[in-house]
């Protein structure tokens, strides 16, 4: 896990890092990156922020808002504002109660005016704002974990989101493009359990030393439509056939005083048990836009992916941490064609910090984002053609390129302003306002707010 200077937005995960990665949580309760640190009195003029901390409870408040507009391209043009206050605690039992190697996390979110520049202007598979979900007040993640041996094995149990330890890539998280990656978000059921949307599970983690860790993790596999089913976060979904994550991690020259160039190597996989839709056939191996087909699609038992993360610095300055300096980072998935909508998943990104003298804490960098449509449901749509007559478009990929600037006004207080330019929006879906052609390619400014409390 980076450091808090990376992003305020990983104060909550901080709070709650693992021993191999562990920020000290400060004795006050107050984060070092906390606008709280800029106010009279560090934001507690009673002292119960500290006098909490020091009995091992802490919290704090995160606001994201943004402003977003399409100036070229998608089904239509506009802008839009959206935000996200996140509320979280953390408690340290032992400090607390004596009780050794426990810990309790528990956040919640309250979403407003989110709905629109990926639904409602592109149709997009890839995220355009890590924030965007359906509006409303929301439990997310509410777990226990015991350490044990030192701390070199963790059991996590309760409501769990995987998108908080898996699949992750530390130096992308400044991008407001960055988010669960679009090939599980695009093939398991309501998307996995990931932002917003948190799930019934059980996590281990097993960390030898400080450079390498295991993790493994088994979650209740669908955790409801976000819009509908589980709108509040408290639908609690355990019978729903599992989803089982692994994940092995490789930290190098991670200290303050390493000289090296830091890095973090990930390999994973994951499996779900459920049942999976073939994307062309239907059970007699006729196409599904074939006129003599039930319309029935033949089903799979079970879909697998596998994924690998690199995070590595390529400039380090002399006496600086590992977040410091040049970055590059790249994700790269994969899975079936035959039951996925998105078989191939990669991303890539470089990331300038601390760059100009004056303005030591800002951060600017640029990523791209690249989905591949399967070659089962490329075929189905020249089936559809074939069969119907019709002129439609052919679905290939999907590609968003990103710069962001990162200036940070006050410890805890950042702003940034974006560019992003999405092409093949919905990896070349039919503009449903003129279904003969595809959804056209469009640019997106916007201007980024996070303030951490």
């Amino acid at each position: 896990m980076r450091k808090l200077k990376l992003n305020v937005s990983v104060i909550a995960a901080v709070m709650m890092a693992e021993p191999a990665m562990a920020e000290p949580v400060p004795v006050d309760g107050i984060p070092p990156l906390s606008i709280a640190t800029s106010m009279a009195a560090s934001g507690d003029p009673t002292g119960s922020r500290k006098w909490l901390a020091q009995h091992g409870i802490t919290y704090g408040l995160i606001y994201t808002g943004e402003v977003l507009g399409n100036e070229s391209g998608g089904m239509r043009r506009g802008g839009l504002y959206e935000g996200k206050l996140e509320a979280f605690t953390a408690i340290d039992f032992e400090r607390l109660a004596g009780w050794q190697g426990l810990s309790f996390f528990g956040n919640a979110f309250q979403i407003h005016r989110t709905s629109g520049m990926r639904g409602n202007h592109f149709n997009s598979l890839i995220t355009i704002s890590n924030i965007e979900a359906v509006p409303s007040t929301r439990l997310s993640e509410l777990w226990l974990e015991k350490k044990f041996f030192d701390d070199r094995f963790g059991f996590r149990f309760g409501q769990l989101a995987a998108d908080t330890e898996f699949f992750v890539s530390d130096y992308s998280k400044m991008f407001l493009s960055s988010d669960w990656p679009t090939i599980t978000g695009a093939n398991l059921p309501s998307g996995g359990p990931a932002y917003p949307l948190a799930t019934p599970g059980v996590r281990l983690r097993f960390d030898p030393d400080k450079s390498w860790s295991a993790l493994l993790a088994l979650f209740n596999g669908n955790p409801g439509d976000q819009g509908t089913i589980n709108r509040t976060g408290t639908n609690f979904r355990v019978n729903d056939p599992p989803l089982l994550m692994g994940e092995i991690q490789y930290r190098y020259n991670q200290g303050k005083d390493a000289e090296g160039l830091a890095g973090i190597l990930r390999l994973g996989a994951w499996h779900h048990f459920g049942m999976f839709d073939h994307q062309r056939f239907d059970p007699s191996g006729v196409s599904l836009a074939h006129p003599l087909s039930n319309g029935i699609a033949r089903q799979f038992r079970g879909a697998t992916g596998i994924y690998g993360v690199i995070d590595q610095q390529i400039y380090r300055p002399e006496g600086s941490g590992p977040d410091s300096g040049v970055s590059v980072f790249s994700r790269v998935s994969a899975t079936p064609s035959d039951r996925s909508l998105v078989n191939f998943f990669l991303d890539a990104g470089i990331v300038f910090c601390g760059m100009i003298p004056s303005r030591p804490d800002d951060r600017f960098g640029a990523s791209f984002i690249y989905v591949n449509i399967s070659d089962q449901a490329r075929a189905f749509d020249h089936d559809m053609i074939a069969f119907s007559g019709t002129e439609r478009p052919i679905r290939d990929y999907e590609m968003t390129i990103e710069l962001s600037y990162q200036a940070q006004i006050k410890p805890g207080w950042t702003l940034q302003p974006t560019f992003q330019y999405v092409l093949h929006p919905g990896g070349r879906i039919s503009d449903p306002y003129a279904p003969e052609r595809p959804i056209r390619n469009g640019a997106i400014f916007g201007l980024r707010t996070t303030i951490a409390y």
